[in-house]
């Protein structure tokens, strides 16, 4: 069962045309984009679980995407998400045998980006694929 489940916080699959997901905390729901991939959508769903459980409010209740309490809760729940979906020792046994992003991304069953937010999270720790790759993701 998921943390989503555990909650009682149901996902909606609707057409989005700017994003891949959002947490509704007005209605306690999450709204993914349909048509994602699967790897896409675990992504997208680690991440908003996380506005979940730290009871984000400021995206829900008219902040733009620049303000600076809505940026701060983008960053961390984008950082807690990767944490959770990429461990250390699953990412230094990837690390022993692929040689670049996209492919240690793919093996780990995470998007690209998801991937660069957990590199830039261990920043100096000498992982081999740079963090600023120019791989779209």
């Amino acid at each position: 069962m998921s943390v989503l489940e555990q909650l009682g916080i149901p996902v909606v699959r609707i057409h989005l045309r700017d994003t891949w997901g959002a947490w509704s905390p007005i209605h306690r729901k999450i709204v993914v984009a349909s048509g994602l991939s699967p790897r896409q959508e675990r992504c997208v769903l680690a991440h908003e679980a996380e506005h979940v459980l730290a009871n984000d409010l400021g995206c829900g209740v008219g902040l733009d995407a620049v303000h600076p309490l809505a940026l701060r809760q983008e960053r961390r729940a984008d950082l807690e998400a990767a944490r959770k979906l990429i461990s250390i020792s699953d990412l230094a046994a990837t690390a022993q045998w692929v040689d670049d992003l996209r492919t240690a991304a793919h093996e780990l069953d995470v998007t690209e980006r998801m991937m660069r937010v957990r590199l830039h999270d261990l920043n100096g720790e000498g992982w081999p694929w740079p963090v600023t790759s120019k791989i779209a993701g």
